[in-house]
């Protein structure tokens, strides 16, 4: 899939990050995990981003990056794999071109690590990585990583793969800014935790799309949120914040890390086997395990 193929692709629909499963040994499970992501790719996601945040990229070694992504390509039939791709510059064009060997059909470059950067500095970053494969790229505002519009259009014109900007700063008057000056230069998707939160306000930005992390264990609801979103069925989605959403949020605001860890739990609670979450992050309690089958007791498979 060439750079623009892939836009395409990305705007035409609703986005998710599948977990990474894990064995008893703490290493990559590849079948449970191919299995969840066939599972997947039988609804209705325009595109799948393998070993993303969700997919706990950062607790994954970075040669375990490629074989995570080929396992994704070998398990999705049509559906596009994107690679979570990351760190200094020098690792996310490692990782970049281990995602390109592997077959994946673009790289989701998330915020480099630890340190803040100047706009210089990031517009060399991620020209760098860009220049080192031929697959399209997204990348990422979030955290230390904040990319200007001013910089995003630098990179625009020097860069012709880079296809895609998504967002989890939540820093609206910015993004507004971006889509105003790039236009339909790039394709736009909302990155917040828990998107279908800030779904709305991100469509009013001019944002056709979301990533959705619950999409991993309630697909049929997640698409039905998006199907309603881009309908304009407000009453049908201020429904499913209230009746899903919040409560899903209360669960997910318990403890830090839990964006990940309540996702992997929801995962387990549908009948597969992703394992548990790599350290630093921890699993979700006995008690707090119930409270989530519980709420997504009406959408079993």
């Amino acid at each position: 899939m060439d750079p623009q193929q892939l836009k395409h692709a990305l705007g035409s629909g609703l986005l998710s990050f599948p977990v990474t499963a894990f064995g008893a040994d703490g290493q990559f499970s590849p079948e449970p995990y191919k299995e969840h992501v066939s599972w997947l790719s039988g609804f209705d996601a325009a595109t799948l981003f393998a070993a993303g945040g969700t997919g706990e990229i950062f607790s994954l070694a970075p040669s375990e990056v490629g074989p995570i992504v080929a396992a994704a390509k070998d398990a999705a039939g049509e559906t596009p794999i994107v690679g979570g791709c990351g760190y200094g510059t020098v690792m996310a064009i490692e990782l970049a071109q281990s995602i390109e060997k592997a077959g994946g059909d673009g790289i989701l470059l998330l915020p480099h690590y630890l340190i803040d950067a100047p706009q210089e500095g990031l517009y060399q970053h991620v020209k760098a990585v860009c220049d080192s494969i031929s697959i399209g790229v997204m990348v990422y505002n979030r955290d230390n990583s904040i990319i200007e519009a001013d910089t995003l259009a630098r990179l625009c014109e020097a860069c012709p793969n880079l296809v895609g900007f998504k967002d989890g700063s939540g820093n609206i008057g910015l993004v507004r800014q971006i889509t105003a000056k790039m236009g339909d230069r790039l394709t736009y998707l909302g990155g917040m935790p828990t998107a279908e939160l800030f779904a709305e306000a991100y469509l009013g930005a001019g944002f056709s799309t979301y990533s959705s992390a619950v999409f991993n264990f309630v697909p049929q609801l997640a698409v039905e949120f998006y199907t309603a979103l881009r309908g304009g069925d407000r009453a049908r989605c201020e429904a499913i914040l209230n009746d899903f959403f919040y409560p899903f949020m209360e669960i997910r605001n318990r403890k830090k890390g839990y964006a990940v860890s309540a996702i992997k739990a929801g995962v387990r609670l549908q009948g597969f086997n992703p394992g548990p979450v790599r350290a630093p992050l921890t699993d979700l309690t006995g008690e707090e395990t119930e409270m989530l089958a519980a709420l997504i007791g009406p959408y079993k498979r």
